[in-house]
C-alpha cells in the first residue's frame, strides 16, 4: 500500500540515503529508492513498546540476544532501512553500530499513520529477512497483537485478543494483558 505522505526525495541510492542519514537530525527510512520522514510516536506508543522491550531484556539477559529499540535501522534483502518499535538481533557476527541484517523478532507497534505501512510495505519487505522468525503488530488502543510466525513453506498468522504471546527466539511468554496493564 502506498504511503500517505509523499516521499522527502525520489531516485536515492543506498549510499546516498545512508551518508544522508549519517547526518541527519531526524531518522528517515528508505525503500525502492525513496526517503521518507518518520511520524513521531505517542507516550502510548513510547511505553508499550517499552513494555514489552524490557520484558525481552529481562528475559534474555544471558542469551546474547540483544533488544533495541527504535534508534537502530534493521536493512533487508530487498535493500529497504526501517527504524522497528523494537528488534532482537542473536547473531553475535550483526555487529554494525547502526545497522542490523539478522533479527529473530521485529516488533512494530500500531498507529493510524503507520498502520498501513507496518501492514503493507514493511511486511512485505521484513519477509524476505532469512533470520526473521516472527513479526508482531501491537494494537495501541486496545489489547491486541498481530503475529506473524515463521513455519516451515511460508508464514502462520495468528491474532490475539487475549492469553499469551509466545517470543520463541528469546524463549518468553508472556500474558498480553501484562504488557499493557502497565500502562495504566
Amino acid at each position: 500500500m502506498p504511503r500517505s505522505q509523499p516521499p522527502v526525495k525520489s531516485g536515492v541510492s543506498v549510499e546516498e540515503y545512508l551518508a544522508m542519514e549519517a547526518r541527519a537530525s531526524e531518522r528517515h527510512e528508505y525503500a525502492h529508492g525513496q526517503v521518507f520522514a518518520m511520524a513521531g510516536g505517542s507516550e502510548r506508543h513510547n511505553r508499550l513498546a517499552f513494555e514489552l522491550a524490557m520484558a525481552i531484556a529481562q528475559n534474555s539477559r544471558d542469551s546474547g540476544c540483544r533488544v533495541l529499540i527504535s534508534d537502530v535501522k534493521v536493512q533487508t534483502p530487498t535493500s529497504a532501512f526501517y527504524y522497528p518499535d523494537i528488534m532482537v538481533v542473536c547473531d553475535a557476527s550483526d555487529d554494525h553500530p547502526y545497522i542490523k541484517r539478522s533479527p529473530c523478532l521485529i516488533v512494530e507497534v500500531l498507529s493510524e499513520s503507520t498502520l498501513d505501512i507496518d501492514r503493507g510495505e514493511k511486511w512485505l519487505n521484513y519477509q524476505t529477512i532469512a533470520s526473521l522468525q516472527m513479526y508482531v503488530l501491537l494494537e495501541q488502543d486496545t489489547i491486541r497483537a498481530e503475529v506473524f510466525r515463521r513455519v516451515e513453506g511460508g508464514w502462520f498468522y495468528e491474532r490475539i485478543e487475549s492469553g499469551t504471546l509466545k517470543l520463541p527466539c528469546v524463549d518468553l511468554e508472556i500474558a498480553l494483558e501484562d504488557i499493557y496493564t502497565r500502562l495504566g
